[in-house]
This record gives structure tokens, sequence and C-alpha cells, in this order.
């Protein structure tokens, strides 16, 4: 059995007094219950639950199954040595005597108990042992009980003493392309604490999605935005996000609006003109632009940062690059249809993988903007990632990785005269 103590209950235990009746929601199948209620002293029991929508064992009703009393330190630190060897019990004499007042006699069927140590940590600081603790009570003895206390905090800001958490909690993300690659990467952003998110895409979740997407089945059909942003509430409720069901090319000017409050660009879109766009837009409001694909039907993955420094070429200028320095150009089929291109076929790559390159993304983006903020620890090796999913030694050089999980950084190459998305209008 484990006992879930919700924070408002934990609240009125250590603020009640010495002891009270206690109102459960119990799944007995999976042995674990709730508190739903309690009460001070005989008086009623008043319920202590969160709101509907956080309820836990909604379904369950509620059983006035045991009492709340107020106990000696010592009885927890002999709840940690009974833990310790499971299936020992305290004697009832012994449970009796480290409660002071309110201790009720179990009848046959026991009753279950959770026990509040005031001045614990005080009594006993080295054991770093919870206030709140849960038994079993039989006549037989006082069995100890697994009990989980809500915490005062929950969330990212649970990490605030090992994540700048308050800094990624102020910066804004728009995500462009919210399918295998995006949706992951909308997760990925919002694990690591980033405060929003804009997701733009205009696709809808199909059938075929649902073995690369992070959304559910019961989303087919909705817009893939709209579907990953009551997701990612309802996960990651730190991370506020704004759903646009908006095509990057034939609504470049409404999200052009929309970059100016964001801090930085991710593309996971598929198609190099979507791509291309996404950069140019990315540049022309003065932000860097993360761009997230697969390569060679998901053998290679890629990430390309681009910045929108006069030494940094775009997405275009990037890939003249490649080519006039002996490399290939790997976009020229992307245009083709989703999953039909010759060298970009994202429909033949495995979810997972597509989802690793997801991550990287987000750490690409993330670090860019600690980087920024004074954070040296930081700093990527290279603007342009290169990561073999399968080994491709026969792809010419930078992208003949020959090692699977093979990462390989890039320097940025420099703009192209005449590129009209790298030079001043």
């Amino acid at each position: 059995m484990l006992i879930l103590i919700p924070q408002q209950a934990a609240e009125k235990v250590r603020s009640l007094g010495s002891w009270g009746r206690l109102s459960l929601r119990i799944n007995d199948p999976e042995q674990f219950a709730v508190v739903r209620g309690l009460s001070q002293q005989g008086q009623a029991i008043f319920p202590v639950e969160p709101s509907p929508e956080h309820r836990l064992l909604a379904s369950y009703p509620a059983v006035s199954t045991g009492w709340w009393l107020s106990v000696s330190p010592d009885l927890h630190l002999m709840w940690l040595a009974l833990m310790a060897r499971r299936g020992t019990s305290l004697t009832l004499d012994a449970f009796r005597a480290a409660v002071p007042s309110g201790y009720k006699a179990p009848g046959a069927p026991g009753y279950l108990a959770i026990t509040h140590a005031p001045g614990l940590k005080d009594a006993y600081p080295e054991h770093g042992l919870p206030d709140l603790l849960a038994w079993h009570v039989t006549p037989g003895g006082a069995q100890p009980i697994a009990v989980s206390v809500e915490p005062d905090i929950t969330g990212i800001r649970q990490l605030d003493d090992h994540w700048p958490v308050h800094e990624l909690q102020s910066k804004r993300i728009m995500l462009v392309g919210a399918g295998s690659i995006g949706s992951a990467t909308a997760h990925a952003l919002a694990g690591y604490g980033i405060g929003s998110l804009t997701l733009i895409d205009p696709d809808r979740l199909a059938w075929h999605n649902l073995v690369r997407h992070t959304s559910a089945r019961k989303h087919i059909g909705r817009h893939k935005v709209t579907a990953l942003a009551e997701e990612l509430t309802a996960l990651r409720p730190d991370t506020k996000v704004a759903a646009h069901a908006l095509d990057v090319i034939e609504h470049a000017d409404r999200i052009r609006a929309l970059l100016t409050d964001t801090n930085l660009v991710v593309c996971a879109a598929d198609g190099v003109a979507a791509r291309r766009v996404t950069g140019h837009l990315a540049r022309r409001a003065g932000l860097t632009a993360v761009l997230a694909c697969v390569l060679e039907g998901g053998a290679l993955g890629e990430i390309l940062r681009l910045r929108p420094w006069p030494h940094h070429g775009c997405l275009t200028c990037q890939r003249h690059n490649l080519a006039d320095a002996g490399g290939l150009d790997p976009e020229p089929t992307l245009d083709a249809g989703y999953g039909t291109g010759t060298t970009h076929r994202p429909m033949t790559a495995v979810g997972t993988d597509l989802h690793l390159i997801a991550h990287l993304a987000a750490k690409t983006a993330v670090a860019t903007l600690l980087e920024r903020a004074g954070h040296p620890d930081q700093r990527l090796p290279g603007e342009h990632a290169l990561l073999g999913l399968r080994r491709q030694p026969d792809w010419a050089p930078p992208f003949d990785l020959d090692r699977t999980a093979e990462l390989r950084w890039l320097d940025a190459t420099p703009p192209r005269t005449g590129c009209p998305t790298c030079e001043t209008p």
C-alpha cells in the first residue's frame, strides 16, 4: 500500500493540532490511496482535495477509514527501521506510547493512520525523515506503510538550485513544424524550462503520423499544434504554449509579426522552401534560427545553427559553400512530396531516431540562449552538427560518418555575395 498526501492535506495535518479522523479514496487493485478529507479531533470531516481537474482517484468513493495522529519523533525513527525489515511490526504498546493524545485502539480489521511528528528535524536532523508517515494499526501491532507527500514546489522550479530556471522561464521560442521532430522538440524545450513556446504548423494529425509523433490517437484529425499545445500544458504547465495553424510560407507576414517578442526560432519543418523562409524571417528579425532534419532516409541527422552575424551565411549560402568545397547538396529533392524524395525520406526514419535529433536541436537552442545570457559552460563545439543514425561512409564529406552515433561539428561558412537573405536590404 502507498498513501499519497496532497500538499493541502499535509498543511492541514501540520496545523490542526493533535489528532482527527481521516478519509481516503482507495484503489484496492493497485493498492494505493489518496487523502480526501480530515477532521479536527471528533468534528465533521472536511475535504482537502485539489481542484476537480487535478483530483486523484476521482472515480473512487471517499471512505472514512482511520485517523491522523500527532506523535513523538521517535516513532518515525522506528518506521524507518521497520521499513528496512519488511513484514515486521511495532507492538501496539510501543505505538500507543508514541502518541501523546488521541490514540485509538484498533478493532479486528484495524485502521490506517497518518502520523505527524512535529520537531522531527530538530530531533533527528541527520536522517532526513519526513514529518508525515503512515501505518496500518491492528490488534497485532502497527505496520509501516509507504507514503508520498506532495512537495511544496513541483515542476521546473524544483531544479532552481541546479539549472538556470529563472532565465529560461523568461524566454520565448518559436517552433516552426510540429511533426515528428517538431513535437519531440517542443517536449524537450518545455523539459528544459523554456517559459513560452509559439507553435507554427498548418497540418493535421493523420493515422500514419502516430508511429513517429508524440501526440496520441485521440487527436487524429486535429491540428498538430492544437494537440501538442494541450499535451504540453497538461504535462509541463510551467511552459505557456501558443498554437498557430499557419503555413510559414503562405502566412509569412503574420509570422513576422509574431517574431517581435521571440528570442530564438527552431525549424523542424519538411521541405527546402519552409526551411529557407524560416531562416530568412529569423535573420531579418535579428534572431538565431536552429534548423533540424534528417537526411538520406533517416540515416543522418542534421542541426544547423544560423546566426544573424555578418560572417555566418544563411541556409542557401551554407549549401552552396558545401557544394563548392566538394561536398554534396543534400537538399535538392527535399521539395518532393512528403516521404517520396530520393534524398530526404522522413517516412523511412524511425520515430526514436527523429526524437534523438529533436532533443539535439532543443539542446542547441537552449545552449544558444544560455551562452548569450552569460553561461560559458553552454558553449557548443560549432554551428553545424551531423549525427550518424546509420553509417554513411560513401557520402561526400562532411556527411561521410562511418559510425552510428558519431557526432561531427562544423563551423559556419560565410555569406555569398548577392545573397538576398544575408545582405542588408
